[in-house]
């Protein structure tokens, strides 16, 4: 008589997908459990600088602090060479001539870059850099008392409105835009502070708002910051007119992202500032 073992082997293949099936549950688990904890242990890493940065700004929303110790520094050197009153007396000019910093550069990235590429050219012409990346002009102003008035320079260039073209902040009217840009000049002129403006460089377009087509805006924006300037008799560096292409951007030999200057840029705008500023310190 012949035995059949078909229900032997179909139990017992049964039971080994069964027991395959829970083997490959468990891999996974295990799997999913260690990339949560891999995830857990880098965003709770206390190295991770970026997300320093990141939750710093939250809590100091116009960054305050990326300057807070090198004005402190600046600010402990003007102590310590407190100015002559007896001489202050004898020659009106001398207060204005023996400030320690002969000129704050403040702006955004493109500020920030220049420094970063050529701080030399500051540090000869005792210029100082206070660029932020990313900042508008509402940020500036906020931080204007900080990052310049507390310097006590005899001049400020004021080179701004990219960012805020950009609507890094949100949409903001070309107006509002000069609005605050009127402000830091009207802060600047009462601490006894000689205010320069320049015109915000060009750009066709925006690496990180490809959404937008920000050359003409641009254009307009530096039209009502040169006529309010000729108005109040405030110098007007024009950079825009040099670096522009036919298009209102950035031609590729000034500019590799068509935004930010680089050192053949900053070299144009060196040369163009110091032309106008040997006009202007007198």
């Amino acid at each position: 008589m012949l035995t059949c073992n078909c229900f032997k082997t179909k139990h017992t293949y049964t039971m080994r997908r069964i027991f395959i099936l829970a083997l490959a549950m468990l891999a996974s688990a295990s799997f999913t459990a260690a990339q949560t904890q891999k995830a857990a242990a880098k965003t709770s890493e206390p190295n991770d600088v970026q997300a320093a940065k990141a939750d710093t700004k939250k809590q100091d929303w116009a960054q305050f602090y990326v300057f807070r110790k090198d004005n402190a520094i600046i600010a402990e050197k003007m102590k310590i060479a407190e100015k002559d009153k007896e001489q202050k007396a004898k020659c009106a000019k001398c207060e204005w001539k023996s400030r320690k910093v002969k000129a704050v550069l403040m702006g955004d990235s493109i500020t920030e870059l220049w420094w970063d590429l050529d701080s030399t050219f500051f540090r000869d012409n005792n210029f100082v850099g206070r660029g932020i990346s990313g900042q508008t002009t509402s940020e500036m102003l906020v931080r204007f008392r900080r990052d310049v008035l507390d310097l006590n320079p005899q001049y400020v260039f004021i080179m701004a409105g990219t960012n805020d073209v950009a609507q890094n902040n949100g949409i903001i009217s070309l107006e509002n835009i000069l609005g605050n840009l009127k402000s830091m000049v009207e802060l600047a002129k009462a601490h006894n502070i000689k205010p320069i403006l320049c015109s915000v460089p060009p750009a066709a377009g925006f690496i990180w708002r490809k959404d937008l087509a920000p050359a003409q805006d641009i254009i307009k924006l530096n039209k009502m910051i040169r006529e309010y300037a000729a108005g109040e008799g405030i110098p007007y560096i024009d950079y825009h007119s040099l670096l522009a292409d036919e298009n209102g951007g950035f031609p590729k030999k000034y500019s590799k992202d068509g935004v930010h200057p680089i050192i053949a840029g900053y070299k144009v705008m060196e040369g163009l500032l110091l032309e106008e500023f040997k006009k202007i310190d007198k």
